[in-house]
């Protein structure tokens, strides 16, 4: 018999690590308390997913849970700008600490490593899912209830990368109104089936503009079917964000803690029992 490669795809032997498939799960940091690992997904970019990400750690941590946030976008990362978070992050003895929000809420992105935050990473996918996998081995997460990890959109490297090495309890899947969007949901949606990691819920952002002066509600980009797309994948938890120019200045202001409004209530309690 041949040496083993170790390369499978191109072998017909029937080894036993054929028919036990290998576990590719990293170790946190020996210094990490994580408890729950919550991916928050989309199937295309510009549907809101950081800032769902970011509204979902601040409404944790003000129900008094520990809330953290793993930046996965690594070629778009928006996360410090939101919480107001300027600067490095800085090196510990044992390993990097993650930067912490006026909130109290613990972050890692690339833009807290870079010289200046406009600097493009212009990376190669595989050191892109190398330093996802970083964030994870080499930060000191301390004492976190609930670690979201914001990642970029599709199923490419990286959401794989995430999938396969982190311990995913579920995801949130990010949406908005428009028909095409609806199908790329179903593409994150079965990729998450094929890892078996479970679909916690979806959030459809920019879903409506209410009147400030008749209250009314106006569907800027036609028909909602998010509740549609929900049946169709048996999903059980749909959340609805309107279109808020108040929500975008404080976002701008880096105070997207100090958001009112109880749109990821449902969602944060759907977190909670994963």
């Amino acid at each position: 018999m041949s040496e083993c490669t170790h390369d499978c795809s191109s072998c017909g032997a029937d080894c036993a690590s054929r028919k036990d498939p290998q576990s590719f799960l990293e170790a946190p940091h020996r210094l990490s308390k994580i408890g729950k690992v919550i991916g928050v997904v989309s199937g295309k970019g510009g549907v809101g997913k950081s800032l769902v990400t970011s509204m979902l750690a601040a409404t944790m941590q003000k129900r008094g849970k520990n809330a953290g946030i793993l930046d996965a976008d690594i070629t778009g990362p928006s996360i410090p700008k939101v919480f107001g978070i300027t600067g490095r992050a800085q090196a510990g003895q044992d390993g990097l600490l993650p930067a912490i929000s006026r909130g109290g809420v613990q972050v890692m992105s690339v833009n807290l490593l870079l010289e200046n935050e406009t600097d493009p990473v212009v990376w190669r996918g595989p050191v892109i899912a190398g330093a996802v996998k970083q964030f994870w081995t080499d930060v000191i997460w301390n004492d976190v209830d609930f670690l979201f990890v914001d990642m970029p959109p599709g199923t490419g490297d990286v959401p794989l990368t995430v999938f396969q090495c982190l311990p995913v309890d579920g995801i949130v899947v990010v949406t908005s109104p428009q028909d095409l969007v609806g199908m790329i949901v179903g593409k994150a949606v079965k990729m998450a089936e094929m890892m078996n990691v479970p679909v916690l819920g979806l959030v459809e952002n920019m879903s409506y503009f209410q009147c400030p002066d008749c209250g009314g509600k106006h569907e800027i980009f036609g028909e909602s079917h998010v509740m549609e797309q929900a049946a169709v994948y048996g999903i059980d938890t749909v959340s609805r964000i309107p279109m808020d120019p108040k929500i975008a200045g404080l976002c701008d202001a880096g105070q997207i803690e100090a958001f009112e409004g109880g749109w990821l209530e449902n969602m944060a309690d759907k977190v909670e029992r994963a």
